[in-house]
């Protein structure tokens, strides 16, 4: 029998044992969903501390429960180790490591080749890799596959290699790991159909490409997208800011037209794990073969200015009740890149948060998702601290209240009752007035 019929055959009886190396955001829900499958899962990580909390029945992921993970630990179908020598029991591994920009947006890669070269150490006949991290295309073929090759096995005979891109969306109720359709394009065809032979078993729909190239430019397709898109609603809030006409209002009137139009909305700046970040590998592989992007550059420029934007309009609304930025106390609602999250990546919040400090504020935080900023070597200066109460006398000792993210738990009417100025850079006072008539004579 063949390796490819082998694996194929072992993949059928669910008698794979996988691993996911990096039990982040991606990994460990995705460790999750092969354990809830019935197949055993070793999940590969360098923290100790990661670790010792999966092993115990833990989380530290938001959306995936404690009792999901102990649950699995109870039935023997989940383990975490730092060993990456383990990967020799592994017939199917996962990569989902972090793929973060340098400071000149160019990609980092070295968690990635750290991990690449982890497996190769233990790489043998008959196991399927896969990469998930996003990442530029060519990746798969240019880094991991040259590597692999090294140790004298041939891709499609002996092991099999392909990519399929992570599309998680940390705190969607409805979208998650097993019901979001996974993209997959494999090396060789053989590596294809393990590959969809193996994640047809934990998620409800998958989608085979041709090449991992083609999976690659998917993901980042996809996010290139919204981040224009994006850039394109941000520049339409600046827009309607100098001409003294509601963005919402527009946004809103366009979005009741059937199609051709779909709707986004404006904010203080782009955060999270991928859309501030994935258009910039492609940017960059194309530097490396002389074409400029230049609707990502434009878009990005866009993107980034947007704190500073908003900073701005608190001056401005400080100004017009005769105080100055210098000395007056900011109070910033929401610091998570989204809603109802307590994920800092790429958040905006904190440029703002520097931002003001910057130019002489006090500037505070409330977040129920984030108690404490701490300096991770990439955090500004002026972003470290922690959350303060929301009460009344936190609200009425503000000289202005910056909504930045707009959290579920968050009172707006109490914030527009009594703050003394609220800058709403995600229009949430408006939607809270529509859901509830606004109190006789509150103040703004």
């Amino acid at each position: 029998m063949s390796t490819f019929d082998a694996l194929s055959d072992k993949i059928g009886q669910r008698r794979v044992t996988c691993g996911v190396v990096g039990l982040g955001y991606v990994g460990l829900p995705l460790a999750v969903e092969m354990g809830n499958a019935g197949l055993r899962v070793i999940g590969f990580e360098k923290s100790q501390r990661v670790v010792d909390l999966v092993n115990g029945g833990g989380s530290h992921i938001k959306d995936v429960a404690a009792k999901d993970v102990a649950a699995l630990r109870a039935s023997g179908k989940l383990e975490a180790t730092v060993d990456m020598s383990r990967l020799a029991e592994c017939d199917v591994i996962s990569i989902c490591v972090p793929t973060p920009l340098g400071k000149t947006k160019d990609p980092d890669m070295s968690f990635v080749v750290t991990a690449t070269e982890s497996v190769a150490d233990s790489l043998r006949p008959g196991q399927l890799v896969v990469l998930e991290s996003t990442t530029y295309p060519g990746t798969t073929r240019e880094v991991l596959l040259p590597t692999f090759e090294k140790r004298e096995l041939q891709v499609g005979e002996d092991f099999f290699l392909c990519f399929s891109p992570e599309r998680v969306d940390p705190g969607n109720p409805r979208w998650h790991t097993k019901n979001t359709p996974k993209v997959l394009g494999g090396i060789t065809e053989r590596c294809t159909k393990l590959g969809e032979q193996v994640y047809e078993l934990f998620i409800d729909e998958v989608v085979p490409v041709s090449s991992p190239e083609a999976a690659e430019l998917t993901k980042l397709l996809e996010n290139t997208f919204r981040m224009i898109n994006i850039g394109l609603v941000n520049e339409m809030a600046v827009i309607c800011d100098k001409l003294g006409v509601s963005v919402w209002e527009v946004i809103d009137a366009a979005a009741t037209k059937p199609f051709g139009f779909m709707k986004f909305s404006p904010g203080p700046g782009l955060g999270g794990h991928c859309i501030p970040l994935d258009p910039h590998y492609l940017a960059w592989k194309m530097r490396t073969l002389h074409y400029k992007t230049r609707m990502i550059e434009l878009a990005g420029e866009i993107n980034t200015e947007m704190p500073a934007f908003w900073v701005g309009k608190v001056a401005d609304a400080l100004n017009d009740v005769g105080k100055p930025m210098r000395g007056s106390r900011i109070l910033v609602l929401g610091v998570a890149y989204k809603k109802d999250i307590d994920d800092l990546r790429e958040s905006p919040a904190l440029d703002i948060l520097d931002l003001l400090s910057k130019k002489g504020a006090e500037a505070l935080y409330h977040d129920p998702y984030v108690p404490e900023i701490v300096d991770d070597g990439h955090t500004p200066d002026g972003a470290v601290g922690r959350s303060v109460p929301l009460n009344d006398d936190t609200l009425r000792g503000a000289d202005a209240v910056m909504i930045v993210t707009d959290h579920s738990a968050i009172d707006y009417e109490r914030v527009k009752r009594l703050a003394a100025i609220v800058i709403d850079s995600r229009n949430a006072l408006s939607r809270a007035v529509a859901r509830r008539p606004e109190p006789a004579g509150a103040a703004h």
